[in-house]
């Protein structure tokens, strides 16, 4: 009687489909779900397949109508640009849930898998998952093709600087890449005396522009040309171009400054070596180690040459060599190098070994030159200075040597050198080995100046095994402490959550 009463009882619960006859609790519609299934289907009109664009070069993907966005696989991003793609389809039913479908990164498949409701038949509420896939298909998008075109620019910014060397573009190259300001550039070109950069914007190059006034004593000036105007909407288009003058003075040039300045300086002497330029010319007198600093406003009011340029360095022999421990200082001079110690020399040229004749000079390079030691210099006493200033001064206040820096077997240095610096993609129009001793003397120059090098990213050269160096008279070196790892990043093959599209 108990199981009687229970299956009367569940015969009371439920009533018999109208189309399969299924036993099934009471709906409005009167039906098995697999028969209203069958009779309705709620996701007809729904896309279930689709197609995204996508940039292999920047790694985003097209929000239409022209927005690219930056999206990694799986990512809450990357699902609401799915779900725009098909939302005016989606307003007829309610969406409950959706997620992704893990797929293989390198198949160019994203797949969604979809729960939705609709209210069907008499008020019943029927619920659904299904599946879109979506296609991604490679598309170049707008920044990345003018960057391709290389020829679409708005703005250029031309750096010029008049001289033979080119230590301070070699030392520029390095604070741009410091600092990323390569990032935004179209194209850059490498010319005989400096380099072009081209920009999509002219708010680019200005950024470049005011980077380059804070790094390097410098003077600009701008133009721009119009290329179409349009009369309906008064759009106007314009090509700007911005010139940049970087001071005709590198390191370890000689400089006759003049008189006005020099008394200007702390009453220094106008024969003077360049021993840095950063923001500012860094100066110093080697008979009194007297230093100064000169920006690029002074300089361009008080402008003034470079003696010799570096070809004329010529090989010298310290002979003998004096510490000056005390040197009074004259009336009104300015501050001195802690960094030098200044010394009275006598050197020979290593042309002229076979004769007697030897040259006196004072040097600021007295800590590190002994008897014995070669050094680079230039020679006053026996060549033709034309010069405005040189020529107007005292021939006895003009030294016969001028000593620049000690000199080193550079194939031992390269050899033993365990860093590198990294370079700007540019276009070269080529290079000679002039160009090449050029850059060998800038690495040296950061072996040698550690002020220098702490602005410069010094990468560790793992090709070159690390050996001790117990050699003290030998030339400087860079510490491991100073260089950075050179990093390499690479993305797993299997994908993951997150992950870049990989092509």
């Amino acid at each position: 009687a108990e199981l009687l009463f229970l299956t009367d009882f569940s015969s009371l619960c439920s009533s018999l489909c109208c189309q399969c006859g299924v036993p099934i609790p009471p709906n409005p519609a009167n039906m098995c779900v697999g028969c209203l299934r069958a009779q309705v289907d709620i996701t007809e009109g729904i896309p279930k397949q689709g197609t995204l664009h996508f940039c292999k070069q920047c790694e985003r993907y097209l929000q239409p109508p022209g927005t690219w966005i930056q999206c990694t696989l799986e990512s809450r991003e990357l699902l609401a640009l799915c779900l725009k793609k098909i939302k005016a389809l989606l307003s007829k039913v309610r969406l409950i849930d959706a997620g992704f479908i893990w797929t293989e990164p390198h198949s160019k498949r994203l797949k969604l898998k979809l729960t939705v409701q609709k209210e069907v038949i008499n008020g019943a509420v029927l619920q659904q998952v299904f599946v879109v896939e979506y296609i991604v298909q490679s598309q170049m998008c707008e920044d990345c093709h003018r960057i391709e075109a290389k020829d679409f620019w708005k703005a250029v910014v031309q750096v010029r600087q008049k001289t033979l060397h080119k230590k301070t573009f070699y030392y520029l190259e390095q604070l741009i890449l410091k600092h990323r300001l390569h990032q935004n550039t179209l194209r850059i070109k490498e010319i005989h005396d400096g380099l072009d950069f081209y920009y999509s914007s002219k708010q680019h190059a200005q950024k470049m522009v005011d980077f380059l006034q804070c790094t390097v004593p410098s003077r600009s000036k701008s133009s721009q040309r119009l290329i179409s105007h349009d009369i309906h909407s008064n759009v106007y288009n314009y090509k700007s171009t911005f010139s940049v003058e970087i001071v005709p003075i590198c390191k370890d040039n000689v400089v006759c400054l003049s008189p006005k300045l020099a008394q200007s300086l702390g009453n220094m002497s106008q024969i003077c070596v360049c021993i840095r330029v950063t923001s500012t010319i860094h100066l110093i007198d080697p008979s009194t180690l007297q230093i100064a600093e000169i920006d690029g406003n002074t300089y361009w009011r008080h402008p003034f040459n470079s003696l010799f340029h570096p070809k004329q360095l010529e090989e010298f022999i310290i002979m003998d060599i004096n510490r000056v421990q005390d040197k009074k200082k004259g009336a009104g001079a300015g501050a001195r190098s802690n960094k030098h110690t200044l010394a009275e020399a006598w050197v020979q040229k290593t042309s002229e070994l076979n004769t007697d004749h030897q040259y006196f000079c004072c040097t600021h390079l007295g800590h590190i030159l002994n008897p014995g030691d070669l050094v680079l210099g230039f020679d006053l006493a026996n060549c033709n200075l034309n010069d405005e200033f040189a020529n107007k001064m005292n021939p006895h206040n003009i030294p016969d040597v001028v000593l620049i820096k000690k000199s080193y077997d550079r194939t031992k240095r390269q050899r033993r050198r365990n860093w590198k610096l990294k370079e700007l993609e540019r276009d070269r129009e080529g290079m000679d080995t002039d160009d090449e001793r050029q850059y060998q003397d800038f690495l040296e120059d950061l072996e040698e100046d550690e002020a220098i090098r702490k602005n410069v990213n010094i990468y560790r050269n793992a090709d070159i095994p690390v050996e001790s160096d117990t050699d003290d008279d030998g030339p400087p070196r860079i510490s491991l402490a100073e260089m950075l790892e050179d990093l390499h990043i690479s993305q797993d093959a299997t994908g993951g959550e997150g992950a870049n599209m990989m092509t």
